[in-house]
């Protein structure tokens, strides 16, 4: 049995519309990276907020 339509390589459909999209907008954030940092919970413990771990 055939299938009667053949899926193809991308997902991008026809109806999207970026006419109005705007190239590169976060280009310059996503450059600058981030400053997320994983505790463990023994830390955690110790150091509950910002304020503990200033005043430490």
């Amino acid at each position: 049995m055939k299938k009667s339509a053949e899926k193809s390589d991308s997902d991008m459909q026809t109806e999207y519309d970026f006419s109005r999209g705007v190239r590169g907008k976060y280009a310059r954030r996503y450059a600058q990276g981030t400053n997320v940092v994983v505790l463990d919970p023994d830390v955690v413990r110790v150091f509950p907020n910002a304020e503990a771990v200033n005043s430490s």
